[in-house]
């Protein structure tokens, strides 16, 4: 049986996001791009990849 494998997310627009993985990613990416269009102005987010021993693995929010 695999193992359940979080990855959270940690500031702005995608704060409080879990998403469940089946198990540890091989290659995790290193930053995720979150891209808000909302009919204004394109919205970028960048979220770098740090890891947390008690759940998994989580995506803090570029500080500006």
């Amino acid at each position: 049986m695999a193992e359940t494998y979080l990855v959270r997310y940690v500031g702005g627009p995608l704060d409080g996001r879990v998403d469940t993985l089946d198990g540890v990613p091989v290659d995790p990416r290193s930053t995720v791009t979150h891209v808000h269009l909302h009919g204004g102005p394109k919205i970028v987010h960048h979220y770098d990849l740090q890891y947390a021993l008690e759940y998994g693995c989580e995506y803090r929010l570029r500080e500006v």
